[in-house]
């Protein structure tokens, strides 16, 4: 949803949000019971009567505090008045998570959105500029860059659903007269006065204190954070095309070339492919440490490592992964090689077989060490030795599951990708397409 650079109406907002969601395509919108979110629905009921959509309220049970049930009393009646269903997810928030009362409560919301949320549907959001310029606030205070300055985006993709928030242009106190004029009620967060929460402290003393001063500081905070959302977007695309011309791998980069690029945009180039691969982006000293390690003679084994994901470099090449888990040293599997292979990460559509074809029974452990496969045309030969040949970085080679026929290895096996290794004269490997 494109911002306007002129006013536009509460309804205009709506109907524009509305427009970009196909037809038969479900809306959501999360209920919290407050005001903003209480018009939310209500002009989301109004635009759906004129332009079709089905629409579904949610509203996510923290529990928190003794008013949540009072909240969902009222959510239940608001929905049930504009003949909107509405769905409750009770969540528990996780308040040791090391990640603050309000990061936690936040972690459990959108772990709620995610269940109940379909791929491919859209959830409204009923943040407006006010949040938006506190947002701007916090993130300038924690020493973010542009990406978290930007603040919130207007809608983004979401684990394949679309987040839009269409009242962001929107001022609380224009959101507080459409209300009077529909003749809504809404419930007022208790909490909401606890200036012990930063949000809170802001909302509640400093913008106060900053529009004393400047009336429009939060019309000013907003705009520049969808300046810096301008140029974080300019900064992707940058790192986009630089990792095409590294070979568009963003799990596997080379470091010579990774050298060539001025410290910033490598810099922004890692981060970009962290974000690609799913994995947390490392905080500023971690992220200082990997670019210095890039320097590292040749020949080093690096690792360095942060909550949720980790970077190696091996052979020139920087690998950035999920957290390592090792294949324990005990671990074995009996198998068929026909029916999907159960490992430590999942199901794997491989198959295994002799030539001849006739049924066997397969052991699958993990690798000691010292195996050997005979293969066709090359006799003999140490696993270890194939490993190497195969260039499987070190760290990868403690997922090799090694299967067994009898007493004989007949194969070796790279989890969890499920990649055939090697396989013994006399037998057939597979790779199924999911």
């Amino acid at each position: 949803m494109a911002p306007r650079h002129k006013r536009a109406s509460l309804q205009a907002l709506i109907d524009d949000a509305l427009a970009e969601t196909p037809p038969g395509r479900v809306v959501w919108v999360a209920l919290s019971g407050g005001l903003d979110s209480s018009l939310l629905l209500t002009l989301a009921a109004q635009a759906c009567r004129r332009h079709p959509r089905p629409l579904y309220a949610l509203h996510v049970h923290h529990g928190l505090q003794d008013a949540a049930d009072g909240f969902e009393r009222h959510c239940r009646r608001l929905a049930s008045r504009l003949g909107v269903p509405l769905f409750i997810e009770r969540v528990a928030v996780e308040r040791d998570a090391g990640l603050g009362l309000e990061g936690a409560a936040r972690e459990a919301r959108y772990a709620a959105f995610a269940r109940r949320v379909a791929s491919g549907e859209t959830l409204w959001l009923a943040q407006h500029r006010d949040d938006q310029a506190e947002t701007f606030l916090l993130a300038a205070l924690r020493g973010s860059g542009v990406r978290g300055l930007a603040g919130m985006p207007a809608e983004r993709e979401w684990r394949g659903r679309r987040l839009v928030r269409p009242l962001l242009e929107c001022s609380r106190n224009e959101l507080e007269a459409a209300a009077a004029r529909l003749g809504l009620s809404w419930v007022d967060d208790p909490s909401n006065t606890d200036e012990s929460l930063d949000r809170n402290f802001l909302r509640g003393s400093v913008l106060p204190l900053l529009q004393s001063r400047w009336p429009q500081a939060a019309t000013a905070l907003a705009g520049s954070a969808r300046l810096a959302g301008e140029a974080e977007q300019l900064l992707e695309e940058l790192a986009a095309g630089d990792l095409a011309a590294l070979g568009d791998d963003p799990g596997c980069l080379g470091v010579s070339a990774l050298l060539r690029l001025s410290v910033p945009r490598r810099r922004s180039l890692l981060r970009h492919v962290c974000r690609r691969l799913g994995v947390p982006t490392p905080p500023a000293g971690r992220l200082e440490t990997l670019l210095e390690q890039l320097e590292a003679r040749s020949d080093a084994q690096v690792r360095v490592s942060w909550s949720g994901a980790e970077a190696r470099i091996w052979r020139g090449q920087l690998y950035l992964l999920p957290p390592w888990d090792l294949l324990l040293p005990e671990w074995t599997l009996e198998w068929d090689g026909r029916a999907p292979l159960v490992s430590p990460w999942g199901e794997i559509g491989v198959g295994l077989a002799p030539v001849e074809g006739h049924p066997v029974r397969l052991t699958l452990k993990a690798r000691q060490g010292g195996e050997r496969l005979c293969l066709a045309g090359r006799g003999s030969r140490d696993l270890k030795r194939l490993l190497q040949e195969a260039q499987v970085p070190p760290w990868a080679r403690e997922r090799v599951a090694v299967v067994w026929h009898e007493q004989h290895p007949v194969a070796a096996l790279l989890l969890p990708e499920g990649r055939w290794l090697a396989v013994a004269a006399g037998w057939a490997s597979a790779v199924r397409e999911e």
